[in-house]
Formats: structure tokens, C-alpha cells, sequence
């Protein structure tokens, strides 16, 4: 999959913000890549795969880690299960399809809690715990990634890794986009805000299962492309419209507060104005995100047809740092730099 290049002067304050950002996190590599109205309009590399001189550069190959964006791959995967009939309803009882869970704690609880974060559980000294009643709240855990993994690969007798290399890798070509138990050259380091971080894991999983997926930026503005496009590339149809439908529409439970975040399938999605929303105040309704704790990036505008990633081999926030203004502020810019593209074409 390859799209025409036609760097426009206009995108350029989306590569100062992101120099921005890349001049405050903990790291020694970023990049950027914007595609709108089906060409590539910015693309910079920038600073090195690791932090020593004879690093190598980052270039178009280079595949950073990207973290929870790795949870939009997941969500197609749940959508494949969905739209094939291998889960009946996303309102369905997690139990339904993984009985042996405990039923105390797991009553009630659907997979549409799981996709949205609101399913109110959490892990303590390796228990599963209930933290609020599911669909009443929202919060942020792994356990849900974990559940829903399981119950793709119960249903489907597929890993999330067969079914998107299956249904999107092999169908496009990619060959920058994987989950890694080795390390490569093409891979960047992941750059620690201290030694021994207890958030960092690496796993030997290549099931899709784990924190351990590596893409390139051109892929993963590949992989928003096609979403953007509904799943049909260059007139042929990669993957059903509405397993992409399904993925970035709204999905949270109505019962949720407004100010809370809006999900579609683990998708952040931009519906109505919500205080906590990871989404700029100037994206439109109807534009979806998915950000990493490395700071990567991706964010789909349909009402504008475009694309925006921009990617660091930091991990997580150092002192001072606030990654959701930094995030929120990188699609406001998208929106800021768009307004001059028309300003500029009348």
C-alpha cells in the first residue's frame, strides 16, 4: 500500500508540536505522518532509534513501540468475532463465554464493559477485584484487554495477531507492524523515565496478547487510512464497512456520564464534549483516537478525510509533563492547520 506524496507548508506547525513534544518527554527518536485527501502531505523523521550516537536513524522502517495503540488492533479483532457471528452480542455476559471466571465478581459484567472501560475491575495480588458497578463508571485497566483477548481466541480459535494478519496485514502488504519476542534492528529502544520502571513489561507472546507490538509510522497511519476509508483501499474492499463501523462508532453505555471518556471498540470517539476526553476541543464529532503510553498516536478525522500519527520512543510522563494536554493540543493543531489549507485554497 503506497499513496502519493505532496508535502504542503500548511502541516507544518503539526511537526513543531510534535518537536515540541519531543523536546520534553524522554526519549531519543519521534517521527510524523499526515495523510489527507488520500496523499501523504507531511512526513518527518526525526533524532535516532536509541540513545547513542551510532544509533540508527529514524527513517520510514522504523518500527516504534506503540504501547495501548496496540488496543485498536484488538478492537477489529473483537469486531471480526462480532460481524462473523463468533460473539453473538456485545451485550453478552463475559461469563457467557468464559464461565470458569469467578461468577461473584463477573456478574453482569458484558463485553461491551470490557471495550469501553466500564467494566469497574481491577487485579489485586493476582485477584480480580470489583472496583465500581460495571457501566456506572469508567476507569483504565488492563484486565479488560486481558478478558477480551481470551474471548477472541475462545470464539474464534484465532489469536488477534492470525486475524489481523489474515484480514489486514497480508491483504496490504505490511511487513512493519508485529508483535516481537526478539529484538531487531528495526526496532527502536524504548527510552525509560527511570531504571527499573514497573510499568514496563516485554513478553514472548506474538498472539497480539501483550504489550509488545512495534509499527512503523507509515503503517499505523496505513492502518487509520483504512479505517478512514471504511476498509476499501484503492476501489477494493480489504475488510466489511461495518466491522470498521462497529470498531469507531460509539459503543459506551448510555448510563455513563457525559463528562467521562467516550469509547468505541477500546477506540477513544469523539461524540459529545466530555471534560475527560483525550480528544482536542476543536476535532469534530464523529473523529476517533487511540493513544499509547509511549505518546504514540493516532488520530482519524472522516468529516475532514484525514490522518495524523505522530510516534516517540519515550515511555510514559516525566515531571511536569501533561500527556493529555500534549495529545488534546496535537489534534487541536491537525484542526488549526486545516483551517489554513482552506484559507489558503480559496
Amino acid at each position: 500500500m503506497v499513496l502519493n506524496k505532496n508535502d504542503k507548508r500548511s502541516f507544518s506547525p503539526i511537526l513543531d508540536h510534535v518537536n515540541r513534544t519531543f523536546n520534553h518527554v524522554v526519549c531519543s527518536g519521534a517521527s510524523t505522518l499526515v495523510i489527507h485527501n488520500d496523499s501523504v502531505v507531511l512526513e518527518k523523521y526525526i533524532g535516532r532509534q536509541a540513545d547513542e550516537e551510532e544509533s540508527r536513524l529514524v527513517q520510514a522502517d522504523t518500527q516504534f513501540h506503540v504501547a495501548s495503540v496496540r488496543k485498536s488492533y484488538i478492537g477489529f479483532a473483537v469486531a471480526y468475532a462480532v460481524f462473523y457471528g463468533y460473539i453473538n452480542d456485545i451485550d453478552d455476559c463475559v461469563l457467557t463465554y468464559l464461565p470458569e471466571l469467578e461468577e461473584t465478581i463477573w456478574k453482569d459484567t458484558t463485553i461491551r464493559h470490557l471495550l469501553t472501560h466500564t467494566h469497574g475491575l481491577k487485579q489485586e495480588s493476582d485477584r480480580d477485584v470489583r472496583d465500581f458497578v460495571p457501566g456506572s463508571s469508567w476507569s483504565y485497566k488492563q484486565i479488560g484487554i486481558d478478558v477480551l483477548t481470551q474471548i477472541v481466541k475462545r470464539t474464534t480459535n484465532m489469536t488477534v495477531s492470525e486475524i489481523i494478519h489474515e484480514n489486514v496485514f497480508i491483504p496490504l502488504g505490511f511487513k512493519e507492524s508485529n508483535w516481537y519476542s526478539k529484538k531487531n534492528k528495526h526496532l527502536v529502544d524504548v527510552m525509560l523515565r527511570y531504571e527499573g520502571d514497573e510499568d514496563w513489561r516485554t513478553s514472548d507472546s506474538t498472539e497480539g496478547d501483550k504489550m509488545n507490538m512495534y509499527v512503523s509510522t507509515r503503517e499505523l497511519a496505513y492502518w487509520g487510512y483504512l479505517h478512514l476509508k471504511r476498509g476499501k483501499i484503492n476501489g477494493r474492499q480489504i475488510v466489511p464497512a461495518e466491522i470498521i463501523d462497529l470498531a469507531t462508532s460509539l459503543q459506551s453505555p448510555p448510563t455513563l456520564h457525559k463528562d467521562l471518556p467516550q469509547n468505541g471498540f477500546l477506540w477513544f470517539v469523539k461524540h459529545l464534549p466530555a471534560e475527560k476526553t483525550e480528544i482536542g476541543q476543536q476535532v469534530p464529532e464523529g473523529s476517533y483516537q487511540i493513544l499509547g503510553f509511549t505518546n504514540a498516536t493516532l488520530l482519524v478525522i472522516p468529516d475532514e478525510d484525514i490522518v495524523a500519527v505522530r510516534m516517540f520512543n519515550s515511555f510514559g510522563s516525566p515531571e511536569g509533563y501533561d500527556y493529555l494536554a500534549d495529545v488534546r493540543s496535537f489534534g487541536d493543531t491537525v484542526m488549526q492547520c486545516l483551517a489554513c489549507e482552506k484559507e489558503e485554497n480559496r
